[in-house]
């Protein structure tokens, strides 16, 4: 198994699927650790920056809360069901597609977020440092940025090499996970059946996508944090809200420009 950096193909056709096997995603929890840590750390924030945004479900939360809210993803696709979801629910939120290694934006932000692994999907060390440089460039003086990622305890222990299927009807999928310890490259092949003819015995289509994600350190991080230049604030567990530990699946960052 290699690391060559952002699959580009990543959430093409399954981003029209993407909310369906997501809705046990707990975007309410996010939403609101996100708005808390804002709060604390950005007494003045208005602009938010959803870095990764995807189908905008966390967007779509953070502008209910009040904020100025832009997405950025690097899928079209993902971005198409975003902007469908803001007109659905009157939302005038800009979503852009760009590359996150090369973010570029007219106006600085006051704060960024980056959730849901998408840290994880850059396996280069020069695939952070790239993205935390071009976040530092777009955030204003003082801004905050805010990040989440996987651990290295969550693929080694918890995910580990598993094979999950899932049927929800009118679509299903197969989900092969492989973890390499020795460099933390992290694959999953998911296959996916997509119903196409709504008559009793309708055909599916098939389609297949794989994702390479890179496991991390809390140490590791917070190297990255510094040759970025920016300054670390705190680190918190996202299940239990307190300081991580060794047994911690999902780590929230927050550091200042």
């Amino acid at each position: 198994m290699t690391a060559e950096g952002i699959d580009m193909e990543c959430y093409t056709e399954f981003a029209y699927l993407y909310d369906t096997f997501m809705e046990d995603v707990p975007y309410d929890k996010w939403a609101d650790l996100l708005s808390c840590l804002i709060k604390q750390y950005g007494e003045n924030t208005r602009t938010v920056l959803d870095l990764g945004c995807g189908t905008g479900t966390l967007t779509l939360k953070l502008s209910e809360m009040g904020f100025d809210v832009t997405g950025v993803d690097n899928s079209q696709d993902m971005l198409s069901v975003a902007d469908s979801k803001a007109f659905e629910n009157d939302k005038d939120i800009l979503f852009i597609n760009q590359d996150m290694r090369t973010l570029d934006l007219i106006e600085k932000q006051d704060c960024i977020v980056s959730v849901c692994d998408c840290i994880n999907y850059l396996v280069l060390d020069e695939d952070v440092l790239d993205t935390f440089g071009s976040v530092k460039n777009c955030l204003n003086r003082d801004g905050l940025f805010i990040f989440d990622f996987n651990t290295v305890y969550k693929y080694e222990t918890v995910i580990g090499d598993t094979t999950i299927a899932e049927n929800r009807g009118d679509c299903s999928f197969i989900w092969e996970n492989f973890y390499s310890p020795d460099d933390h490259i992290n694959e999953y092949d998911v296959t996916f059946f997509k119903k196409v003819s709504d008559e009793e015995d309708g055909l599916f289509k098939r389609f297949e996508e794989t994702h390479i994600q890179r496991a991390y350190t809390l140490e590791e991080m917070k190297m990255f944090i510094l040759k970025a230049g920016f300054r670390f604030i705190t680190a918190i567990d996202e299940e239990t809200g307190k300081e991580p530990t060794d047994r911690s699946e999902r780590i929230y960052m927050v550091c200042r420009k």
